[in-house]
């Protein structure tokens, strides 16, 4: 049990996100590889990442591997794949001849088709996994945490893993060990749906407003925009064979109104640097797949639209 089960972690696209379960993996003794954008790689190769947990007052330096070059996955056993839902099939087809053949891919990305997709362009294991934390990158080499942390992992139709169950458990301890919560779901698409639904409810009243969830609570007719956005959510999953309570999803919008109240959404924080955003996963993938098995979506469509137009309006973003 003392040696690790995975010995070399790498993150590809280490964001927010992603730069926060490497952080903690690394402070937990582990090794990982933080693969992202120059500016972020050089300012944590020369001071450490520097993390902000929200249960701690004071900054810890992490002293943790960072690169720009993918030729730095080729002695990883586990990825954490964490690029934006747009680039997953480019960088899938990128990162794949440096892979080791027994290396294990986790998708902790928003929205529902990831994992699949990577599974498409790569010939390794892939896990679809939710994530639920609220976290930002304040400057290049600072990782801010808002709240929350935990995953929800499982397994995809043709796993391509010899003993799932096994699999599964190892990612547990791994994280684990590291004080991140993960739980085993036997529907982690359904899951993933949930946490789509939130991102719907979310992600562009957010991005567009550019305030924080507590405060979009504060409001009625914000209150009711959310409950037709989970409706009209609930409508597509049940029509795709994916079935949510609307009264569950309804309490999961209002606790996260509590839970990461002082969080804005990655759409906002995208938005607020001129940079596109993930919405065509999110309230415009509602959108596509309503249109596609005849569902009406009225509001995510009006939401889908407006940020679509405030995007219309960047120079190109380098």
């Amino acid at each position: 049990m003392n040696t690790p089960t995975f010995k070399h972690i790498a993150v590809v696209g280490a964001g927010a996100v992603g730069s926060f379960y490497g952080a903690m993996l690394a402070r937990a003794g582990h090794r990982v590889t933080l693969i992202g954008r120059p500016a972020h790689v050089q300012a944590i190769t020369r001071d450490g990442l520097k993390l902000d947990l929200s249960t701690s007052s004071a900054t810890e330096i992490i002293r943790i591997e960072a690169s720009s070059d993918f030729s730095s996955l080729r002695t990883a056993d586990l990825v954490l794949f964490c690029v934006k839902s747009t680039d997953s099939a480019s960088v899938a087809l990128q990162i794949t001849p440096s892979l080791a053949p027994n290396a294990l891919i986790m998708s902790l990305q928003n929205g529902v088709e990831n994992a699949a997709l990577i599974a498409q362009h790569a010939p390794h294991a892939v896990i679809p996994s939710v994530v639920y934390v609220a976290t930002e990158i304040t400057a290049p080499g600072c990782v801010k945490h808002h709240g929350r942390g935990e995953l929800v992992i499982g397994t995809m139709q043709a796993s391509r893993l010899s003993d799932p169950k096994k699999t599964l458990q190892e990612i547990v301890v791994l994280f684990g060990s590291a004080q991140v919560p993960v739980q085993i779901s036997p529907n982690v698409m359904a899951e993933l749906w949930s946490k789509l639904m939130i991102n719907c409810a979310f992600n562009a009243i957010s991005g567009l407003a550019q305030i924080q969830y507590e405060k979009l609570a504060a409001l009625a007719s914000v209150r009711s925009t959310q409950t037709a956005l989970v409706k009209d959510v609930i409508a597509v999953a049940h029509a795709d064979g994916i079935h949510l309570s609307e009264t569950a999803a309804l309490q999961a919008v209002e606790q996260i109104s509590v839970t990461m109240g002082s969080q804005k959404s990655s759409t906002a924080q995208d938005m607020a640097r001129s940079k596109p955003s993930e919405i065509d996963h999110l309230n415009g993938f509602i959108v596509r797949r309503g249109k596609a098995l005849g569902v009406a979506t009225p509001v995510n469509q009006a939401l889908f639209a407006l940020v679509k137009l405030v995007e219309s309006t960047y120079t190109a973003h380098v």
